[in-house]
């Protein structure tokens, strides 16, 4: 049975979707004030594999993320490029896509922008104050009641005696308490706004996802994700708003990835060490970065390095190399087999990636084992490599043109000089052979010489 780890109540629960096989699942997207870093592809590959498992578990998945496309950081950048803040938007939900896309993330079935549900908003907002739970001071501005909700904190472990003890009430801001946040803001000259009750402005962050989450997947539902920064605060304000309005529990299933590092530091723009999904595929193979991704299990921190990075497509480069010249097309792939079901056994407990491309490297120790022996035995294998590949979405290229990606040669250059040195070879010229095998290595190409002749791939 399917086991996660449940970040509320901090252990691993037997999973079971609230409504028969029907899981729902919201995850924490992007706010597009500017192109998205390698911390935010962590998060989406993280539940894009958990999407991608829970359908190959046979359940039936909906899947949202939301977009943030109005807040403080996107007013402020449109109005340094001295833009609209629908067209800044607009563009880096363009690139957001297309990033995450290259990394072999699927699209989620519903991606809501905040700017849609803001009718939604206000009438949320009018039933927290309605019950209590909110006020508006008269500035504009609208606030949540933190200590009128008992259960303040059961997420993230907060007290709300020690939060207090550093909260502070700016200058501009009219609180009850220094622990209440902002649901509704009064809007500035020549920002964004929509007409409210109180005023024109704007939503707060936290009551976003609480509107998109009610709206596309209902009052209460299966499983809420993001990243680990995401617990506190904005999360734990999320349950306060949800379960404060709705009167029954806003979630089931927690699920918080774990934060990248750089080199064992904290990514920081301030440090230098701060890399956009964009610069790192301008480096590495994008298989390769999602294969990094994954090597991890999703809770645990992931450390972010060149070596990292070289000994991901060190390993993907193995398990290409074992379904190279085979041809799957109408293969059948054998039922409950042994492999498949350590497969879906570990990735059962807490989708435990790292265990499961073991057992894929276990696999391909055996392809290559039974291939050695009878090609034709082993084609269900490498048909069950692919199939289970898919599942972490690696493996869905054509392995030649993967393990050739990245020359910077041209492909009939490298085979014009392979060709050279087989005639090297046939006059016993064996120095110029050599000569033209270590001419090619220099350029990172690396010649095998087989049964069926010379092939080549890119060393990583």
């Amino acid at each position: 049975m399917l086991q996660i780890y449940n970040s509320l109540t901090r252990k691993k629960e037997p999973f079971t979707p609230l409504d028969g096989n029907h899981v729902r699942m919201y995850v924490c997207g992007m706010t597009v004030y500017d192109y998205c870093h390698i911390g935010h592809a962590r998060t989406v590959t993280a539940f894009d594999v958990v999407a991608r498992y829970l359908r190959a578990r046979g359940y039936d998945l909906t899947y949202v993320r939301n977009i943030t496309d109005v807040d403080d950081k996107i007013i402020r950048r449109a109005a340094e490029n001295g833009e609209d803040f629908m067209a800044l938007t607009g563009r880096m939900i363009a690139a957001m896509q297309e990033d995450f896309q290259r990394l072999g993330n699927l699209p989620p079935d519903h991606e809501p922008k905040a700017t849609e549900f803001v009718p939604g908003m206000i009438e949320m907002i009018e039933q927290l104050i309605e019950k209590g739970f909110a006020y508006a001071p008269g500035n504009g501005d609208v606030y949540y009641r933190v200590h009128k909700f008992a259960e303040y904190g059961k997420l993230s472990g907060k007290v709300l005696e020690d939060l207090k003890a550093g909260a502070r009430i700016e200058v501009d801001e009219q609180k009850e308490d220094p622990l209440d946040f902002v649901l509704w803001k009064a809007a500035k000259p020549g920002e964004p706004s929509w007409s409210s009750p109180w005023g024109d402005g704007r939503p707060g962050w936290h009551i976003e996802c609480s509107v998109m989450g009610k709206c596309c997947l209902g009052d209460t539902f299966d499983i809420h994700g993001g990243g680990s920064d995401l617990t506190f605060p904005h999360h734990e304000n999320e349950i306060a708003q949800s379960e404060a309005c709705n009167d029954t529990k806003f979630v089931n299933t927690w699920m918080h990835s774990g934060a990248i590092r750089i080199d064992n530091v904290k990514m920081s723009k301030s440090l230098g060490n701060f890399f956009t999904i964009r610069e790192v595929l301008d480096k590495y193979d994008e298989e390769v970065v999602r294969y990094f991704m994954i090597s991890s299990h999703y809770r645990s921190p992931i450390n972010y390095s060149e070596d990292s990075l070289k000994e991901a497509g060190v390993r993907l480069e193995r398990l290409y190399t074992a379904l190279k010249g085979f041809d799957l097309a109408g293969v059948a792939i054998p039922e409950n087999n042994e492999f498949e079901q350590r497969f879906f056994k570990v990735m059962d407990d807490d989708f435990n990636t790292a265990e499961a491309l073991a057992v894929l490297f276990e696999l391909v120790r055996h392809l290559n084992t039974v291939r050695a022996q009878d090609e034709a035995v082993a084609l269900p294998l490498a048909a069950l490599l692919v199939k289970l590949g898919g599942v972490l979405g690696i493996l869905q290229r054509n392995p030649e043109a993967f393990l050739k990606s990245g020359a910077d040669v041209d492909d009939a250059v490298i085979e014009d000089m392979i060709q050279q040195r087989n005639d090297a070879k046939k006059s016993r010229d064996f120095a110029e052979a050599d000569r033209i095998r270590d001419e090619l290595a220099a350029q990172g190409i690396i010649l095998q010489d087989g049964r069926e002749g010379t092939t080549w791939r890119i060393e990583r």
